[in-house]
């Protein structure tokens, strides 16, 4: 039995198919929605659909852009030399607030996970196997999660990397700032320990 509208079902429904968004958020969201005034909600259905339209990839790094190069492969500032791999444009983001890293990026879209019947094809390698090729790169940073599949796809790529006589880094693992010994996992422990260095 439906309690609302056939129109608000259809928002709340549409709200419920967003990562993360259950049936009760889903519908607030919905509510919070409809409360809009009508030029606040229709900006906002304006900016989903502006984005949609004119959000692409990048043609170098296959991070988001609006059209183009993104601003990170466009910039002179950047050190081409350096490439890091990661799985999701959110990861770049990621990486930027750290400050720390001034190369350039590979944004795969995904990582290989059979049980999602996602294999190497679906992924954005063979663009990052052709930037190698090309010259120019000397290390390439592998910065995917350190889950099962981020872990295979890390191997995957630095295999098909090893003929390019490029070195292969993969991000260090250990414990966490603010992080307690008593608290970490075996895994993050031998880790911590396999990637110490000198002070």
């Amino acid at each position: 039995m439906e309690y609302f509208p056939a129109p608000l079902e259809r928002l709340v429904e549409q709200f419920a198919r967003l990562p993360g968004i259950g049936g009760k958020s889903a519908q607030r969201l919905a509510f919070y929605v409809l409360g809009l005034p009508e030029e606040e909600a229709r900006a906002f259905a304006d900016a989903i659909v502006d984005a949609k339209r004119s959000v692409t990839c990048c043609p170098v790094c296959r991070n988001f852009t609006a059209g183009g190069l993104c601003p990170i492969c466009a910039s002179p500032k950047r050190d081409g030399s350096m490439i890091c791999v990661v799985a999701d444009p959110r990861d770049v983001a990621a990486v930027e607030r750290s400050r720390e890293y001034n190369g350039r990026y590979h944004v795969l879209h995904g990582v290989i996970s059979p049980m999602n019947h996602v294999g190497p094809d679906d992924l954005a390698i063979k663009p990052l196997l052709e930037r190698v090729a090309e010259g120019g790169v000397a290390e390439v940073i592998m910065a995917t999660n350190p889950d099962t599949e981020g872990e295979a796809t890390a191997m995957y790529i630095a295999r098909l990397l090893k003929p390019f006589d490029v070195r292969v880094t993969r991000l260090a693992y250990g414990i966490p700032v603010g992080g307690h010994l008593e608290f970490a996992d075996d895994a993050t422990l031998m880790r911590a320990l396999e990637g110490r260095r000198e002070m």
